[in-house]
């Protein structure tokens, strides 16, 4: 009986100590994440409501998760190049433009261009592959264009702003920036697409100007990718390691979405799943950018050492996502059944989706703190920036396998109660 009261004091006080070591990290990174909820949280009310344009635009659900996601892996991979940065003194935090700052701007438009391009083309092979009725290839890019257009102007000056300000105020970026970026891109993503159906449908009624319209615009979004490639030896490195890295994430994010378009019914029969899926998505690609975000700035400090075995700061980082997972994946089960009743919608009754919601979270998180690892420790050995690659790769990686995590538990705690 002493033993185990002895064993009991032993674990609060290591926890105690782990928590007193980290309280600003847990802290910095509960309200990020708290933030990061919110703006999923009006997310998925508009996708909860965007049963119109999902059915008016038949497998335009299978480009939306990729395109949330590559708004969160281009604009969290600029976030994490600018603290990066910051912390090494290569740029100012004062606004001031240098010529690092001007290559990662351009280079983040680029690529957000270019793959929303080879996203429409990705979205329309899968609907091909698996005869789902879908909208034409220009309709796709043109969709696609115009909401990447859109979220450039909106997310480029609010992720300077973010990273700059924080750093400014002494907190860490490598906490903040990135869940307050992909839920600032989750907000803005999916009023910036039904923006672009709303134009598509303007200029729909000839279909010649559109289609010359969407040839002009792939013209000239190429001489752009050309140009950024060739300006200068920064924004070569960023376009080539990074695009790669893209392409891939971009096939896995439509198979997120083509995960959602293979189960659509039971989505829209249950509004509060349908409300849930951007509040998943959304706190578990946040929470794995802040790991990413977190051993990409520990290898380059020298703090975190690039061994097959994760050391004791390594495992401090992955405790520190376990307890704000604890917090965090229950939270938005409540407040994704509470909106469906508010907003008037058939929920799924709290103790179901808080239980989908929260073992979701667990086995997700639990595959996906080795991958960071391993993706960051393998990238950083082979002289490729973390920075570049980890958070795309990672987000993107966690928007596929969260889809089918979250739709299988659904449906298993669906069946069961």
């Amino acid at each position: 009986m002493k033993t185990n009261r002895k064993k009991t004091r032993i674990s609060l006080s290591s926890f105690q100590k782990f928590y007193s070591e980290h309280d600003y990290v847990l802290k910095e990174s509960f309200i990020a994440l708290i933030i990061c909820a919110i703006g999923d949280l009006f997310a998925g009310i508009i996708l909860g409501n965007m049963t119109f344009f999902l059915k008016a635009f038949p497998g335009l659900l299978v480009i939306i998760p990729g395109t949330i996601g590559m708004r969160g892996n281009i604009f969290g991979s600029f976030a994490s190049r600018l603290s990066t940065n910051l912390h090494i003194g290569m740029i100012s935090p004062k606004f001031e433009l240098s010529k690092e700052l001007n290559d990662n701007i351009l280079s983040s438009i680029v690529l957000t261009l270019i793959l929303s391009i080879f996203l429409a083309f990705i979205a329309k092979l899968f609907c091909i592959i698996f005869n789902f009725t879908s909208i034409s290839l220009s309709d796709f890019i043109l969709i696609g264009v115009i909401a990447a257009v859109i979220s450039c102007l909106v997310m480029l000056p609010i992720t300077m702003i973010i990273s700059f300000k924080s750093f400014d105020y002494g907190w860490d970026p490598d906490n903040i920036t990135t869940p307050l970026i992909a839920a600032i891109g989750d907000l803005f993503t999916l009023p910036a697409i039904i923006i672009s159906t709303m134009v598509l449908t303007l200029i729909n009624s000839n279909i010649l100007i559109k289609n010359a319209l969407c040839l002009i615009i792939v013209a000239v979004i190429l001489i752009l990718f050309v140009y950024v490639i060739k300006r200068s030896d920064e924004s070569k490195k960023i376009i080539t390691q990074s695009t790669p890295v893209l392409l891939a994430c971009s096939v896995l994010g439509v198979s997120a979405g083509g995960i959602f378009n293979s189960s659509i019914e039971t989505l829209l029969t249950n509004q509060t799943l349908l409300t849930l899926l951007p509040l998943f998505s959304g706190e578990s690609g946040s929470l794995i950018s802040i790991l990413s975000a977190r051993l990409s700035s520990g290898l380059h400090y020298g703090i975190i050492e690039p061994l097959k075995k994760p050391g004791e700061n390594t495992i401090q980082n992955f405790l520190i996502c376990y307890l704000l997972a604890v917090i965090m994946f229950p939270i938005i089960g409540f407040i994704a059944e509470n909106s469906t009743y508010l907003m008037g919608g058939t929920g799924v009754g709290f103790v179901r989706i808080i239980l989908i919601s929260t073992v979701s979270g667990f086995i997700l998180l639990s595959i996906m703190i080795f991958v960071v690892y391993y993706i960051s420790i393998t990238s950083y050995s082979r002289d490729i920036d973390p920075d570049n690659i980890v958070i795309p790769i990672s987000t993107s990686v966690t928007d596929a396998i969260s889809s089918l995590i979250l739709i299988s538990v659904s449906l298993f705690f669906l069946s069961i109660f």
